[in-house]
């Protein structure tokens, strides 16, 4: 399976809130980095398919998702650009958090090894923190 084509299957499991199915597409090594400040419940870093459950876990169980919506999936060699857009509902505050975004995947026998996601950090912010 082509890079791009394993992280198509990640976003589609993703959007079905399949974690099972999203684990068998991760490395044993995976390593996930979410950038942004500590109010943001799934923001830090990640390694290892346990913590990577816990990383889907947390963000499907801390927002409510309007639209996650990839626009462009770019590939080369092992490398995978997404970008999209997105828009949440931050499930302790009931604020919106819409944003553009952007993922650089890493990919090694056929799984994701590295996963780092770039968004709007500040209204992702602004929707958990206090009010």
């Amino acid at each position: 399976m082509l890079p791009i084509d394993v992280t198509k299957t990640v976003f589609e499991a993703f959007g079905r809130g399949d974690i099972d199915a999203i684990l068998t597409r991760l490395h044993d090594k995976v390593e996930i980095e979410f950038y942004g400040p500590e109010v943001i419940p799934y923001a830090r870093h990640y390694k290892g398919l346990t913590q990577a459950r816990t990383f889907f876990e947390t963000v499907l169980s801390s927002v409510d998702i309007h639209q996650f919506e990839p626009q462009e999936f770019i590939c080369e060699r092992d490398k995978v650009v997404v970008t999209g857009h997105l828009r949440l509902t931050a499930r302790p505050t009931g604020r919106p958090i819409e944003s553009d975004f952007v993922h650089l995947i890493t990919v090694a026998d056929e799984k994701w090894l590295r996963f780092r996601d770039f968004m709007n950090t500040a209204v992702a912010a602004a929707a958990f923190g206090p009010a």
